[in-house]
């Protein structure tokens, strides 16, 4: 039976709770908070979220954490039910992780190859800015050591989606949302294929520098093919521990 969260006792905070969050604005600060105890597996798949719970543990009013989950629900990694509040996303299935990865071999190739036909010498320097904010990102195990890494990497491929022009794929891939992450939630062990993904990334990036769509194009083709071959050999793993 799942339990409803106390997150005072789930996330194990010292007595008399959590110090309040800094107004950074309030609502970002508790957005970030949640999404760290589900990136931390703080937060188990299919465990219900008290939104009380959480406002207490955060030293917050109930509103920003409401937000905060809208927010969260709206990339799929919570999910709310009429009448019973949210819940934690559960694990991607092989199957849903195989669809997902079938829509991203669809769509990205076109993608990249459009964003290469379109290229400037601004939008190559934006790219390269991005694979050096990267590489030189944290890699884990705490998502808050590794979260700079995964922002660099969704805001590679969203760039590439953007110079692309196209308007209605664009949509589709921004349509995928925090489901091209959600697979990654519950590991609790960080960025695992780290070198792996900068060396793709830099690969994409040769081939649109020199100017040929067809070569970013299979770039980003082999890049999504040995991505979605990691994440389910991740997931895999990830089951067999949970036995």
């Amino acid at each position: 039976m799942r339990r409803e969260t106390d997150m005072v006792s789930k996330t194990k905070a010292p007595a008399g709770g959590r110090p309040p969050l800094a107004r950074r604005s309030l609502s970002d600060s508790v957005y970030d908070a949640v999404l760290a105890m589900l990136m931390d597996r703080q937060l188990e798949p299919d465990d219900s979220l008290s939104i009380d719970g959480l406002a207490r543990e955060l030293g917050v009013s109930p509103t920003p954490v409401r937000e905060a989950l809208a927010r969260l629900e709206a990339p799929g990694l919570v999910r709310r039910t009429a009448l019973k509040g949210y819940r934690v996303a559960p694990l991607l299935t092989e199957s849903e992780l195989r669809d997902l990865m079938e829509a991203r071999l669809v769509l990205e190739p076109v993608l990249a190859a459009r964003a290469c036909e379109r290229s400037t010498p601004e939008f190559i320097a934006e790219l390269e800015r991005l694979m050096e904010s990267q590489d030189h990102a944290g890699r884990g195990p705490s998502f808050e050591n590794y979260q700079d890494f995964l922002r660099s990497d969704e805001a590679f491929h969203a760039a590439i989606a953007e110079q692309s022009g196209n308007q209605f794929l664009g949509t589709a891939y921004t349509a995928l949302g925090g489901q091209v992450q959600r697979f990654r939630l519950f590991a609790g062990q960080g960025v695992i294929d780290a070198e792996q993904a900068v060396a793709e990334h830099q690969g994409i990036f040769e081939a649109m520098r020199g100017g040929s769509p067809d070569e970013t194009a299979e770039a980003m083709r082999t890049h999504l093919t040995n991505v979605a071959d990691r994440a389910a050999d991740e997931l895999a793993e990830i089951r067999q521990n949970e036995g």
